[in-house]
């Protein structure tokens, strides 16, 4: 495919079209100062909008570097052939009835096919989008209103939703937006190639996507590495974590991981900070243009009432940010500005009575600045512009720029309340690189994503394989031996394929035993798993009493510290992802997991695995001694060994539980689900 470059900073841009529509380009275009030329094509007009019409494409006085083409859909593919064939620069295909409506109208397929075969090697955004706006440049390919204005520099937003886009572009948050991007149906040119395209920009100092859907994993993965050698930094608004997102299966892995825990674990391992609400987005944008990411997500807060102070504290509980204690020169210069009837801590209440006077203002809010924080935010909330004086508070803005002149140190100034921040404040923070939070919870959300630490690039992703409908259910046995060559402890045991032959299995194994009824995926919830039997009668009655004909008998294992699951779900969308939990009895009542993709790195599962609330009994409770954490490694490792090695075919494992106990970590439970037979 061409490049993208010529598509988003275009000099000539052709509108093919007489509607509506087209106009409100030309118009934009005209609004935002673009100094190129507008090449209007219209079977019939001899001129729109004031400008000579060209009857089609190849009356055109040379190939234009963007078109906009706002016809209907048949219409399109013929005027994108003629494009690509003078050699344009690119296209937008404005007109929907593609891929997207194919539920209704079973040739929207096939429509989107020709679309794709008459652009050839032409980059094109949709169909079904609105295109973009270069605020750089001035150059846009946009069919509506839009909120912005031209920049120097910003941040670029990417977004599947033509709607969301426009929202964006109406933001009062003094965010300086560089481009906005709509993609559409993504029928060729994808979220991932068009973001590397923009971050080549210098000008664009971060970028922001909204997800819908992945498509090309590979892609995603070429957009980071990008990313991070040019020093700059993504996030992220993925949609799709509802229940309905997909259907569960018959384990509890992929009852844990749902439809969006593959989303989660692919953008952690590109380093791409996730966000769940626009404004968080965008203040996260704000952040990451004005600082960049943060060294740590230390932070801490100043203000001038304990209500406000307190808020921040329990804004930030359970978050993953965290308010230091302050240290000996925090106390000491704050103790020298704010004299001895404040009472000093982290957050900071300073009180009123050196409101107005900037110097006092200024050392205080200097004081609490410290190498040690990722960020220091001093709160304050303006009056209402239209019925009060907001000249009082000049004050704290003049201290705040004197605070970031002086220390060097990133600094934020926070309204607990995003409507009492005004954009004209925002702008002069802005100018004077002071970073401007609408809302105390959006600061502390924006924070945490910005101080997170980048993970290791690792190996690329293991592409998920052809998925199938009805998976057959492999017999422990078998399941647990395959594991076990991939280096997988599993107990002694032995199938039986009868009450008589149960009890003579567990004789030969020895006491105390385990017997599992066979074929049965919910295993305890049927009454198919009795442990600790200890005689051959014990070992009978279970056995009758149990759903099936078809057993396993294997050795009981004692001494667990914990149980863990370690299960590995397909997810056609994101890859193979493995996923860590609390085990045994607790998987459900707890909801205790995380996932990762795989292959994973040695640190992803040791975050992992230390992010678990039942992360303590693994290193050893109140006295309990720890598990042993380099054979759950091994544990997790033969899982993933498998999984690469026998990918095709598969479609989930779980262990649940594995045992952990101080010298071992062993799969008492194997379930296992592939289409092929094992050989």
């Amino acid at each position: 495919m061409q490049s993208l470059n010529r598509l988003f900073r275009p000099k000539t841009i052709a509108v093919v079209g007489g509607g509506a529509w087209c106009l409100a380009v030309i118009e934009q275009c005209r609004r935002m100062g673009f100094e190129g030329e507008i090449w209007p094509v219209h079977p019939k007009a001899e001129e729109v909008a004031g400008l000579t019409a060209y009857a089609d494409v190849a009356a055109l006085p040379s190939a234009p570097d963007a078109s906009f083409v706002g016809i209907n859909r048949l219409a399109t593919i013929d005027v994108v052939r003629a494009l690509a064939e003078r050699g344009a620069g690119g296209a937008v295909c404005f007109a929907s009835g593609f891929l997207e409506a194919e539920a209704e109208d079973s040739e929207g397929a096939n429509l989107q096919q020709n679309l794709l075969e008459a652009a050839g090697s032409m980059p094109i955004l949709g169909p079904n989008c609105y295109g973009f706006i270069n605020y750089l440049d001035g150059a846009l390919l946009w069919p509506d209103q839009h909120g912005g204005q031209r920049v120097e520099k910003g941040v670029a937003i990417i977004t599947q939703s033509s709607n969301i886009a426009l929202n964006l572009t109406m933001q009062k948050r003094a965010l300086p937006l560089a481009y906005v991007v709509t993609c559409g149906n993504q029928a060729q040119t994808g979220i991932a190639a068009i973001g590397e395209a923009l971050l080549e920009d210098d000008r664009v100092t971060a970028l922001g996507l909204h997800i819908e859907g992945f498509g090309d994993l590979r892609a995603f993965e070429s957009l980071a590495v990008k990313a991070r050698q040019l020093g700059k930094q993504i996030i992220a608004l993925k949609v799709g974590r509802s229940a309905q997102a997909r259907a569960a299966t018959v384990s509890h892995t992929a009852s844990l991981a749902g439809g969006d825990a593959g989303a989660s674990a692919l953008l952690g391992r590109l380093g791409i900070p996730r966000l769940y609400d626009l404004p968080s987005f965008l203040e996260t944008l704000k952040l990451m243009h004005m600082v960049g990411r943060l060294p740590s997500t230390r932070i801490a807060t100043i203000s001038c009432s304990g209500g406000e102070a307190s808020l921040a504290a329990d804004t930030a509980h359970g978050r993953g940010v965290s308010f230091p204690p302050l240290n000996e020169r925090q106390r000491t210069d704050l103790r020298a500005a704010l004299g001895p009837m404040v009472a000093l801590a982290n957050p900071l209440d300073y009180h009123t009575y050196i409101w107005r006077d900037v110097d006092a203002m200024t050392r205080a809010f200097a004081a609490m600045v410290d190498p040690q924080l990722g960020l220091t935010m001093i709160v304050v909330d303006f009056p209402r512009d239209d019925r009060c004086d907001a000249s009082d508070w000049d004050c704290v803005i003049e201290a705040a720029i004197a605070v970031r002149q002086q220390t060097g140190q990133p600094i934020a100034l926070v309204a607990t309340l995003p409507e009492l921040l005004p954009e004209t404040v925002m702008e002069q923070l802005i100018a004077a690189d002071v970073v401007p939070f609408m809302g105390l919870s959006e600061a502390i959300t924006a924070t945490e994503a910005a101080g997170h630490p980048l993970p290791e690039l690792t190996h690329p992703l293991l592409l998920p394989t052809k998925s199938h409908s009805n998976p057959d259910l492999v017999p422990e046995g078998e399941a647990k031996a395959w594991l076990a060559r991939f280096g997988l402890r599993v107990p002694r045991s032995k199938p039986a394929r009868s009450v008589v032959a149960a009890r003579a299995v567990a004789a030969d194994i020895g006491y105390p035993v385990a017997l599992k009824g066979e074929g049965i995926a919910h295993k305890t919830e049927e009454g198919a798993v009795r442990l600790n039997l200890r005689s051959g009668q014990e070992v009978s009655d279970a056995a009758v009493a149990m759903p099936t004909d078809r057993f396993l008998v294997e050795e009981m294992i004692t001494g667990a510290v914990a149980e863990l699951l370690v299960g590995v779900t397909k997810d056609p969308a994101h890859g193979f992802v493995l996923t860590l939990a609390a085990g045994g009895t607790l998987t459900e009542v707890m909801q205790d997991s995380t996932s990762v993709l795989l292959p994973a790195s040695d640190s992803a599962l040791s975050t992992a695995l230390d992010s678990l609330r039942i992360a303590p009994l693994l290193k050893g409770y109140r006295g309990a001694p720890p598990a042993d954490r380099a054979a759950i490694m091994r544990a997790i490792r033969a899982v993933e060994a498998y999984v690469i090695a026998e990918a095709e075919g598969l479609e989930e494992i779980e262990i649940n539980p594995l045992i952990c106990t101080p010298s071992d970590a062993v799969a008492a439970d194997a379930l296992m689900r592939r289409k092929d037979k094992i050989k």
